[in-house]
């Protein structure tokens, strides 16, 4: 118990650290996410047995595994495109574009939708933030909105996608450690979230009702529109993350010095601006990354796993089960596909014992860890997407509405018994 304790102590530490004393102080600026990861790390580090250079090693690992690094790749790429294009005027066209399409009791359930399609068809939810984040962001600042508001339905959209796609990593590992198939899945997963979605839609659609329109709305520029339309083409054709930002990296490029917004060497330092931009993101994800290892290095893992499945009982209880391991273990790796690879073979063994439809609970484990990492400051999507939209992630938390939908939706799926064909 007491070794269980230790091992998530560093944990402790940073929410004491960072929520805590954000809260007392009133302002969650107060405390940099790097310094809080800092200590934390530290402290992990300290509480560790063995030599120093072993501890250290630990903590590297975490810091430096193979999802981390490709994580890190795409925030310098992802921050290269978006100032690029930024420089060109690709924002200002785009949001142009958008104030002339929709009306502006529209503009919030507009961009929840196009979340929603795009995530669906790419199977991602960082490649949807990075794609429709500058546009909420710049249609905001025209529309008098707060920015984290309109952040914030993108990464809500975004999460309907990675829940549900075919090609979503969660949606693969969870059917893969269920032994179900993905259609299955998908439909006892469309079961539980829709509902929620559409719940949401028409929430952001009477919402909208109070936004104005910005008096004057400046012609379009198609040509600086187009390095966005192919991000948003190619990603949805389903073409690499990576790939789809570098495309987006040199078309930005060609039309900048083309247009004459900058020669090549204004295009190289609009490059590097948007990389250093993203230095605090990798700062923190490299920090998140070595802290965690060393918790699951020391048992912390297996010491939530063993004490959420101690008291078990019944149907409900054995799904209410899996779906805290999942969103604990979320918690602590910060990585909702990790979260699901490390349970899933401890939720299978659970829905054999109790009797339980293997896809639905694919859909519980998809649908948790979704859920926790849609509302983890230190996690890479909000991460990501408040970096781009320029706020601090935890003010986007508020303004999550799709996100703890469907955590209520899951919880009164399993209360309810709901999908009754699936139960």
């Amino acid at each position: 118990m007491k070794k269980g304790l230790l091992a998530l102590s560093p944990l402790l530490v940073f929410v004491v650290l960072y929520v805590v004393t954000s809260i007392v102080a009133g302002d969650f600026y107060k405390v940099p996410l790097t310094v809080a990861f800092m200590v934390s790390g530290i402290y992990a580090v300290a509480t560790m047995r063995g030599s120093l250079n072993r501890r250290i090693n630990v903590f590297s690992r975490g810091a430096g595994t193979p999802q981390m690094m490709l994580m890190i790749w795409i925030f310098v790429l992802a921050g290269a495109f978006a100032n690029s294009a930024k420089v060109t005027g690709a924002v200002d066209a785009t949001v142009n574009l958008t104030l002339a399409l929709l009306p502006p009791q529209m503009l919030l359930a507009g961009l929840f939708i196009a979340a929603c399609f795009v995530s669906l068809s790419i199977g991602t939810s960082v490649g949807t933030i990075v794609a429709l984040t500058p546009i909420a962001a710049g249609v905001a600042t025209q529309t008098a909105t707060p920015v984290a508001l309109l952040t914030a339905v993108i990464v809500g959209g975004a999460f309907f996608g990675d829940n549900l796609s075919f090609i979503s990593d969660t949606t693969i590992v969870a059917t893969q450690t269920q032994g179900c198939r993905l259609s299955d899945k998908f439909r006892v997963n469309a079961f539980i979230v829709v509902p929620a979605a559409l719940l949401i839609l028409l929430v952001y659609v009477a919402m909208g009702r109070g936004m104005t329109a910005p008096t004057a709305i400046q012609s379009v520029e198609p040509l600086k529109v187009l390095p966005y339309v192919v991000v948003l083409v190619t990603a949805v054709a389903g073409m690499n993350v990576m790939a789809v930002l570098t495309l987006g990296i040199v078309l930005t490029g060609i039309i900048g010095i083309a247009t004459g917004c900058y020669d090549l060497y204004g295009w190289f330092g609009a490059m590097g601006g948007g990389i250093m931009g993203m230095g605090e993101l990798i700062i923190i994800t490299m920090m998140a990354g070595g802290m965690l290892e060393v918790i699951k290095h020391n048992g912390g893992i297996d010491f939530i796993i063993s004490g959420l499945t101690r008291h078990t009982h019944g149907k409900r209880g054995a799904e209410l089960a899996i779906g805290a391991l999942v969103s604990v273990v979320n918690i602590c790796t910060a990585n909702n596909t990790v979260a699901i690879i490390t349970v899933g073979g401890i939720a299978k063994k659970i829905g054999e014992k109790y009797g339980l439809d293997p896809r639905k609970c694919a859909s519980l484990l998809d649908t948790f860890s979704c859920f926790t990492q849609g509302l983890l400051p230190y996690g890479a999507q909000l991460l990501m997407a408040a970096g781009l939209a320029g706020v601090n992630p935890v003010s986007l938390i508020p303004y999550l509405y799709y996100t703890m939908a469907i955590g209520v939706a899951a919880v009164l799926a399993i209360l309810l018994r709901y999908p009754r064909r699936y139960s």
